[in-house]
């Protein structure tokens, strides 16, 4: 049985990867990251979509639950203004330690923020 949890740092990566990417906005992408399934990437990807950072499309079929994303949104670009460097990142991550995957994004948000703003101290 698969058990889906929500996974921070794939979030992150799905993120940085639209970002990334050169695909037109208005359409899906095919989305992949390495060493993760296609069952986790639409899961997470829902995520995304459910939570505003991100537009994606439900291309879900009686075989199974598919979501691409199409692009980041404001609040996206927010986030993954902070998120994408490495070393707010890694500072964050260490704050929250193993609270990071069951922390609510409020909380992670507001982390990753304080973190950011240390750059500029």
């Amino acid at each position: 049985m698969l058990t889906l949890k929500r996974d921070m740092e794939l979030l992150r990566d799905i993120l940085i990867a639209i970002e990334e990417s050169s695909h037109d906005p208005m359409t899906w992408m095919d989305l992949k990251v390495a060493g993760r399934s296609t069952v986790e990437l639409a899961y997470h990807v829902q995520l995304l979509n459910e939570a505003g950072l991100i537009e994606a499309i439900d291309l879900s079929t009686s075989d199974g639950s598919h979501w691409e994303p199409k692009r980041l949104t404001w609040l996206g670009h927010e986030f993954l203004g902070d998120a994408k460097n490495n070393t707010v990142w890694g500072k964050t991550k260490a704050r929250l330690g193993d609270q990071l995957g069951s922390a609510s994004f409020e909380v992670v948000r507001s982390v990753l923020i304080e973190q950011a703003k240390g750059l500029f101290s």
